[in-house]
């Protein structure tokens, strides 16, 4: 625990050290208020390839930039790989004008967002965990997983059949915990006296995290993002969040195209706690750091960093529930479906 809690801390000491003042706002904390931006191509776990390489040098990291700028280019892989058949066009029907990956990496260099393993990866899942993926468990009421597309032979039986994002319930990247991803990689903090809101463009959530030293709501109230208790730890805001519904899942996976089993998400809720701490050091940056523990799903907690940049853009509305055409397609494409194959008896 104690590499754990230096890990966590090591963000703080160095704006301490580097003799940083943050802004106070009018309760004489630090102010991290204002819009950010939590685009990175830092990838969340360290690539195998590396071992046990923590910094890329700024020749390596150029080189892996550019990789992942063109692995995102969405644009340049349909060119690559001639996908011009319905399913694609209809199911990834967005060229690279809509994604927003970001064209930049870590300014400290390191091969991982992962702080925590000191391998830079993800911990192993417990075999609770392994074997509820195995019977693709996410996949059954309480529909635990992001996104229905990609599902072979899929036709939802019901809106409760479809991923969380399809039913503007969670998303990808907005947690909590926040990960990078395709597009929306912004949120906006306001604080109050005795609230700070964390409010994430994606899915339009503002999470109210209580700062008035008031108990977590009792074990049997969960929440879709959970319950959110916060404090000041020097110049650090400390976020607890505790008491999520065992209808979401504990955490997104990366990308693994070696294992496809093991894409999607892992876990669920009911045994998750998330520590999130933010520090500001400098005028344009916050340290975001969580350390996500279930030990349900994860054999270990692990830790991740992630910069946030402030930004003067703007955050646009995301109405989702108000424009979810998809849903309703999904569905009605299904019964259409199935109109056809009773029509075929």
């Amino acid at each position: 625990m104690a590499t754990l809690l230096f890990s966590i801390s090591a963000y703080a000491e160095t704006a301490k050290s580097s003799g940083y003042e943050a802004p106070r706002n009018s309760q004489g904390q630090p102010d991290i208020q204002g819009v950010w931006d939590f685009r990175t191509l830092t990838p969340l776990e360290r690539p195998k390839a590396l071992g046990n390489k923590a910094v890329f040098t700024a020749e390596e990291q150029a080189a892996f930039r550019q990789k992942a700028v063109d692995a995102t280019d969405v644009d340049k892989l349909r060119e690559k790989t001639a996908e011009t058949d319905a399913d694609t066009d209809i199911e990834g029907a967005y060229n690279n004008f809509w994604m927003d990956y970001g064209t930049s990496m870590n300014e400290d260099r390191r091969t991982s967002l992962i702080t925590v393993p000191a391998n830079g990866r993800l911990p192993k899942l417990t075999d609770e965990a392994m074997a509820r993926m195995k019977t693709d468990h996410l996949r059954q009421t309480p529909v635990r997983g992001i996104v229905s597309i990609g599902l072979v032979d899929f036709r939802p039986v019901g809106p409760e059949a479809l991923g969380l994002s399809e039913r503007c319930l969670l998303s990808f990247n907005a947690g909590p915990p926040l990960i990078p991803s395709a597009y929306n990689n912004n949120l906006r903090i306001i604080q109050t006296p005795k609230e700070v809101v964390i409010f994430t463009e994606m899915i339009h959530d503002a999470r109210v995290v209580r700062m008035d030293g008031s108990p977590h709501l009792p074990a049997e109230m969960t929440k879709w993002t959970g319950d959110s208790r916060g404090h000041w730890e020097g110049d650090t805001l400390v976020v607890e969040t505790t008491n999520f519904t065992g209808k979401t899942p504990t955490f997104q996976l990366p990308l693994n195209l070696a294992e496809p089993e093991m894409n999607g998400v892992v876990g669920t809720g009911e045994n998750f706690t998330l520590i999130e701490r933010f520090t500001r050091t400098s005028d344009s940056r916050v340290v975001y750091e969580y350390t996500v523990n279930d030990p349900s799903t994860f054999t270990k907690p692990f830790t991740a960093a992630i910069p946030l940049k402030a930004t003067e853009d703007q955050m646009f509305e995301y109405a989702c529930h108000e424009g979810n055409h998809g849903a309703a397609g999904m569905l009605s494409g299904a019964r259409q479906e199935e109109k056809e194959a009773a029509a075929k008896l």
